[in-house]
């Protein structure tokens, strides 16, 4: 069953083979959908359009996020390949490095905070905006969330905030977009061993703490996370929207497993 035959969607994010982006990405051409591609700059270009290659696209395109001429030149350079498409997937997000730390307030300031906000969440909308009127009837769109939204979890910080208000976000657009016949979900998705991930100090910490206190006792995997995002974008979940799908072993609705 190839329940994304004939669909189009643009995703955005893919750095690696450990991208949650590839993963996505794979799971989504298993269900034969056609993709596009995005590259942060050039000296990503080549790196992309080889791994865009592996889902027999050539659409691979130049975007910033960090700026909104960048988010429009990539819709307006999409549309010379599609007229119309059937979502995209957001897994874009950033924060300085340096923000990173065990004392929130003493290292945040008003720049880095903006940016941070910027790039994770204004990011979305700002593509939503951009590209709805050619948004198929029924086109679906997900973002990607983690659980430091809903708990402080050390040294995540500002990300935490910036994916906070990401959620609410979704929740928003969500209800306003329905009645266009556009579904929009997150995927908070466990931890993953990618480029960002270990900017965030003890990660490895983070990793063995999954393994050994989730349900599942295990990471999940990036494929696992592309199975949910190809749910997600099929005709098979066309009653959710607005919705945190967590897939992360379970975590979220475990305590105290330390104690078992």
């Amino acid at each position: 069953m190839s329940f994304l035959k004939n669909k189009k969607f643009l995703i955005t994010g893919l750095l690696n083979k450990k991208s949650i982006a590839y993963g996505i990405a794979k799971s989504m051409y298993m269900q034969k959908a056609s993709l596009a591609f995005t590259y942060m700059n050039y000296k990503h270009k080549n790196r992309i359009e080889n791994l865009a290659h592996h889902f027999n696209s050539d659409i691979v395109i130049k975007c910033n996020f960090m700026y909104e001429k960048e988010i429009k030149y990539l819709f307006s350079h999409l549309y010379k390949y599609w007229n119309n498409f059937d979502g995209f997937i957001h897994s874009v997000a950033y924060a300085d490095k340096n923000q990173f730390s065990l004392n929130y307030t003493q290292t945040v300031n008003k720049k880095k905070f903006i940016e941070a906000n910027n790039i994770t969440t204004y990011s979305f909308i700002s593509m939503l905006k951009k590209c709805y009127k050619k948004l198929n009837p029924g086109s679906s769109i997900v973002t990607l969330t983690y659980l430091g939204s809903n708990i402080a979890i050390p040294y995540y910080n500002i990300m935490g905030i910036a994916k906070s208000s990401l959620e609410s976000t979704v929740r928003y657009v969500a209800n306003e977009f329905g009645r266009k016949n556009i579904r929009i979900n997150l995927i908070s998705a466990g931890p993953i061993k990618t480029v960002s991930a270990y900017k965030i100090p003890n990660f490895k910490k983070i990793l063995s703490y999954y393994k050994k206190f989730s349900p599942i006792k295990r990471l999940v995997t990036i494929s696992e996370i592309g199975n949910t995002a190809a749910f997600l974008c099929s005709n098979l979940s066309s009653g959710i929207t607005g919705q945190t799908i967590y897939v992360d072993g379970g975590l979220n609705i475990a305590t105290m497993n330390h104690l078992y």
